[in-house]
């Protein structure tokens, strides 16, 4: 098999780069996915019960969704 002209070498990121990357993801996974509900959650205390999960819910899956698409977008422009 020969080599094309426009296959270019892939950048290889180092074990330091992936640590770090791997580490801050998770880190903000968190704080997002977590604390943020929980301080809506704490703090929307005018609301009804109800209210406040169904606002939280929606919260959760639109961060969820938002830090899947900026992942992917990471990934598409080798970032990470």
């Amino acid at each position: 098999m020969e080599a094309r002209p426009d296959d270019e070498p892939k950048e290889v990121i180092g074990w330091g780069r992936a640590v770090l990357s791997a580490l801050t993801i998770l880190v903000l996974g968190v704080a997002l996915l977590v604390y943020l509900p929980n301080w809506v959650l704490n703090h929307f205390t005018g609301m009804s019960r109800s209210s406040r999960v169904g606002i939280v819910t929606t919260l959760f899956f639109v961060v969820l969704l938002a830090i899947a698409w900026g992942l992917r977008r990471l990934q598409a422009r080798r970032v990470i």
